[in-house]
């Protein structure tokens, strides 16, 4: 049995290719945590066809929240430098949209609310809430 399902967030926009043979293809990478340690995330790389790539294309973009099942495909194909690359994707057979319905997509501006997707965060980073803020109100 080949059986992947998983819910996760857009890392970026989706992208629709139109084939040779005039198939649809969209392709994005959905980041997914870790079921017991959540501060490690899994990138997975999702390819769909026809109407699903049309429709994933006009309601998928970047932080959209997404439910994709289907099969687990592995190949590879040989680069430039002759290197033989392995590459490993869910060939989605349904895609549930899980954001909003209004859910605009994410603008390209220096405050993008998931540019840190993914991105390993410190303690040191994070700014510590002042002592008023953190008392409990009951």
């Amino acid at each position: 049995m080949n059986h992947w399902t998983g819910i996760g967030r857009l890392t970026r926009d989706s992208e629709l290719v139109i084939a040779k043979n005039g198939t649809e293809i969209c392709k994005f990478t959905v980041a997914i945590n870790r079921r017991f340690n959540r501060e490690e995330t899994d990138f997975i790389d999702v390819i769909c066809f026809k109407k699903l790539a049309i429709n994933c294309s006009e309601y998928l973009h970047k932080g959209s929240q997404c439910a994709v099942s289907g099969t687990l495909q592995i190949g590879s194909y040989e680069n430039q430098e002759g290197k033989k690359i392995k590459t490993v994707q869910i060939v989605a057979d349904e895609v549930e949209f899980l954001s909003p319905k209004g859910d605009k997509p994410a603008t390209k501006t220096a405050e993008d609310q998931w540019s840190d997707l993914g991105k390993e965060v410190r303690l040191e980073d994070i700014d510590m809430i002042e002592e008023s803020e953190s008392e409990i109100p009951f």
